[in-house]
């Protein structure tokens, strides 16, 4: 088998990499037969040279490899026909701007797997890059902050050398006595908390976080049932809030009240409610201030989400009275940081972290010899044609 690490191909460029060069080894060493190709890029996180230095063939084509590993997606140019390619593909979706590539991964006969459908058999997600996601939108949200108020000043996550960096700056501020709202309980809700607790930043329950006053930085971490209710007040029940949010209202106006700054780390799908209306922003009573939007969904959870911002610009100003984005760090806006690719911000740790995932968890399931479940799952097109599991996409495409 052989294996093709490609070269990003989006603008702007990721820098992430499915695997280092010690982890390719790792492969190899475990899997005898398998060889791995680097697609030689000027954009990666790890440079050709230190690829090189480790043994393994960096190369201009990956036309003789037969499964090709990246990231994000491929551009419709880049795609060789009849190759198996595991990429995010953001189309389970039916993203109205990635139709045209999975129409190219059809006429191009190629098989694709996701590594967004990769699940194990409960149907949780095996990958992701949810943790540092996490990690870095917490700590834009507190940048952002500081900023705001001109009380502190941190260094963003793409000007550290590494999430210690990241971290060490932190000993020489002292934040404010903030009440920060934590939304979602998945990988990037946890990557959130993993930063919080680094910080040191108490965590309270949500009738304290709405009663109480405190002379520290405090969090509360709130999960669905904290800020959605039936329409009927029936009983919490999260897999029909999650097949019918439509039933469901949000119970979120208590916690606008009385937030300082909202992290947004929830997965949200069409039809689930806004946590707030645009009208409920303008409001006298509405305290939040600033927003770390970390789940990014246009429309999505969080009305003043206008658009995805960039690393190097990563926070506009939302006038709640007139409904528009204007300059951030203004006394009267509300500053929402909606970066749609966080963990680029730090593509090193990130790309070991979800390599060492890859490896534990997909790669020995990818080299058998035999279909097995997990593979097949994940895959969404094969040979021209939609896997039986990926069929609702036929009218997208179309």
């Amino acid at each position: 088998m052989k294996i093709g690490i490609i070269k990003e191909g989006k603008i702007p460029a990721d820098k992430r990499v499915a695997f280092s060069p010690e982890q390719c080894k790792k492969i190899i060493q475990s899997f005898p037969s398998t060889e791995i190709y680097i697609q030689s890029s000027k954009d990666r996180c790890i440079s050709d040279e230190e690829y090189a230095k480790a043994e393994l063939p960096v190369v201009d084509s990956l036309e003789h490899c037969d499964i090709l590993m990246g990231i994000k997606e491929v551009p419709i140019a880049h795609l060789i026909p009849e190759k198996t390619y595991i990429f995010f593909s953001h189309t389970i979706k039916k993203q109205p701007h990635n139709r045209g590539l999975l129409r190219a991964i059809l006429e191009k006969k190629i098989t694709l797997v996701d590594y967004e459908t990769l699940t194990w058999d409960n149907g949780s997600r095996i990958l992701g890059f949810g943790r540092f996601a996490g990690i870095v939108g917490a700590h834009n949200g507190l940048l952002t902050w500081g900023r705001k108020f001109d009380i502190y000043h941190l260094k963003p996550a793409h000007l550290c050398k590494n999430y210690k960096e990241l971290v060490d700056q932190y000993k020489s501020i002292q934040l404010p006595p903030i009440k920060i709202c934590l939304t979602g309980d998945g990988r990037v809700s946890h990557g959130v908390l993993e930063l919080l607790e680094k910080l040191n930043i108490r965590e309270v329950t949500p009738r304290a976080f709405l009663s109480e006053t405190f002379d520290e930085a405090v969090f509360v971490h709130l999960r669905s049932e904290h800020y959605y209710e039936h329409k009927n007040h029936r009983p919490w029940d999260k897999s029909d809030f999650y097949h019918n949010p439509e039933d469901y209202n949000s119970v979120f106006e208590p916690y606008a009240k009385t937030t300082d700054l909202l992290i947004n780390g929830i997965f949200w799908h069409a039809g689930v409610p806004m946590f707030f209306t645009r009208e409920e922003m303008k409001a006298d009573d509405f305290k939040i201030r600033v927003i770390a939007d970390i789940s990014c969904d246009i429309p999505g959870s969080i009305p003043s989400t206008l658009k995805s911002t960039t690393i190097e610009d990563p926070v506009f100003g939302y006038h709640p009275l007139s409904e528009t984005e204007t300059t951030p760090y203004q006394s009267h806006t509300i500053d929402v940081m909606s970066v749609g690719n966080l963990p680029c911000e730090m593509p090193f740790d990130a790309s070991i972290g979800f390599g060492d995932d890859l490896i534990r968890s997909v790669m020995p399931h990818l080299l058998l010899s035999t279909p097995n479940d997990i593979i097949t799952r994940a895959t969404i097109a094969k040979n021209g044609t939609l896997t039986s599991k990926f069929e609702y996409l036929k009218d997208y495409i179309e």
